[in-house]
């Protein structure tokens, strides 16, 4: 059984991320347990080399080591080890230096998100403890080849592109306030965000990055366009607006990479962290409040908790996204209603006041309500007319790169803390290695794999989509497989 504590950065508790995820093997030889340890976080760090090239000055090259209780030398040597190797493979290639180094232990990760700046995270290789007879200590076994290079190096670009997110580019940082900002602004995220990486829930997913689209029918998807109109012309202040749906994105717009990292925050930390007991359509809501005919359930996820305390704060997060100049600053309104959502984006050179709240309070609070119900009849109906769902004979994920949607059936719930598959690892480490290896050619391709658990895996990439098949039939040969 697969325990993970629920933490989503940003949050003021904070718990204590164990390090030993921990999983009970069945086998139960002569009374003694084999012991499985899953990939975990050893260390995590940035630096510059450029920060400390003289000799007694190489602590200045770190802006950033976690775990911080690290003795200095032993800080200093690892990012000396680092950056050696990086510098000794751009000898072979300039232009592409090393990505990851394998060692029996552990996997290191290196990223350069900036000229000169470097990510390295180190994961330690998951490994069975086995018992020896006449007291002697157990033997380990490292599992190297479980951890894949795609999964963990998505990891660790998505841990740059979330810093971006809330705080703009390193640069941006050294701009306006040195070597000690950046410090600074590194410690504050990553102290928080580093505790929401569970790294053993980590899969093909995480390489993709890509986002659920809701299906909506034509009528309800111009009814959210209209209010999304309605909305921006009602208050000109908002840039930017996006609009989601059980988790999964209706209406945005951002540009795509932009939107793609502000889900996986919304999904993965936001959301979770004020989930309740949701509506279903014009069920008596848990705070009945009405605003002329229309019951409102609106409520600020960022911002205002409440805009009747008279001490209520009016500040909102601020995100950084891509314009024509570079990038922009912006507030992150979020503001739900059951299960709708929408995240309005206002300059951040504009100071969002009491009255402003109240009236997109006021006007979106019941819009939104009413919408929420709808989409929730209308996603009722579809199911009714398709009927009930049967147990499929296969399980699939489905990528787009072209507009980055994604869907997966092997999926139960995907958030930053908890990764519950339908289907056995091995299989998922069968997926990726089909993925590395369509990512190592252009061309469209198909791959077809028969486990050792008589499931069959297809991987079929064509015209910028991929697509991934475990089928569970196990007298089916390869003709009927692939027909």
């Amino acid at each position: 059984t697969r325990h993970a504590n629920q933490t989503s950065f940003g949050a003021k508790e904070i718990q204590t991320q164990v390090t030993l995820m921990l999983m009970i093997s069945p086998r139960m030889a002569s009374g003694t347990q084999e012991k499985q340890f899953t990939p975990s976080l050893l260390s995590f760090f940035i630096y510059n080399p450029t920060f400390g090239p003289r000799e007694g000055e190489e602590e200045k090259k770190i802006l950033f080591y976690h775990p911080s209780d690290v003795e200095k030398n032993e800080k200093i040597r690892n990012v000396g080890l680092c950056e050696a190797i990086v510098q000794f493979t751009r000898t072979f290639c300039p232009t592409k230096p090393a990505k990851s180094l394998h060692t029996q232990k552990n996997r290191q990760f290196f990223f350069e998100p900036e000229d000169n700046f470097w990510i390295v995270m180190v994961v330690r290789n998951p490994m069975i403890e086995k018992p020896n007879k006449d007291g002697k200590p157990p033997t380990i076994e490292y599992q190297e080849e479980e951890i894949l290079d795609t999964v963990y190096g998505a990891v660790v670009r998505q841990c740059y592109s979330m810093y971006k997110l809330f705080n703009g580019t390193f640069g941006r940082a050294m701009d306006a306030g040195g070597v000690e900002l950046l410090i600074q602004k590194l410690e504050k995220f990553f102290y928080r965000y580093l505790q929401t990486l569970h790294l053993q829930s980590c899969d093909l997913l995480d390489v993709f990055g890509g986002i659920s689209f809701f299906p909506l029918d034509k009528m309800t998807y111009l009814k959210i366009q209209s209010f999304v109109n309605r909305v921006e012309e009602s208050l000109s202040l908002i840039k930017y607006t996006a609009f989601l749906y059980n988790d999964q994105l209706i209406w945005s717009g951002l540009e795509q990479d932009d939107m793609r990292i502000l889900y996986k925050y919304l999904t993965t930390s936001l959301f979770p962290r004020h989930s309740e007991p949701e509506l279903a359509g014009r069920d008596s809501p848990l705070r009945p409040e009405v605003a002329g005919n229309l019951l409102h359930y609106g409520r600020f996820l960022t911002g205002p908790t409440n805009l009747k305390d008279p001490e209520a704060k009016f500040r909102f997060p601020k995100i950084f996204v891509s314009a024509e100049d570079g990038y922009e600053e912006l507030h992150l309104i979020v503001y739900k209603a059951m299960s709708a959502a929408a995240c309005f984006m206002i300059s951040a050179s504009v100071e969002l006041t009491r009255d402003f709240c109240e009236q997109l309070d006021g006007l979106v609070g019941p819009q939104l309500t009413l919408l929420a119900s709808d989409i929730c009849e209308q996603f009722t109906i579809n199911r009714r007319i398709s009927g009930p769902e049967k147990e499929p004979q296969f399980k699939f994920i489905y990528f787009n790169h072209m507009n980055l949607a994604e869907k997966s059936t092997i999926h139960m719930r995907k958030t930053a803390s908890v990764c519950l598959t339908s289907v056995h690892p091995d299989l998922m480490k069968i997926l990726g290695d089909i993925n590395c290896d369509f990512a190592r050619v252009d061309e469209d391709e198909e791959i077809i794999v028969k486990a050792m658990t008589d499931y069959w895996v297809v991987g079929k990439k064509s015209d910028q989509r991929e697509l991934y098949v475990i089928l569970n039939q196990k007298n089916a040969n390869l003709i009927e497989v692939n027909g």
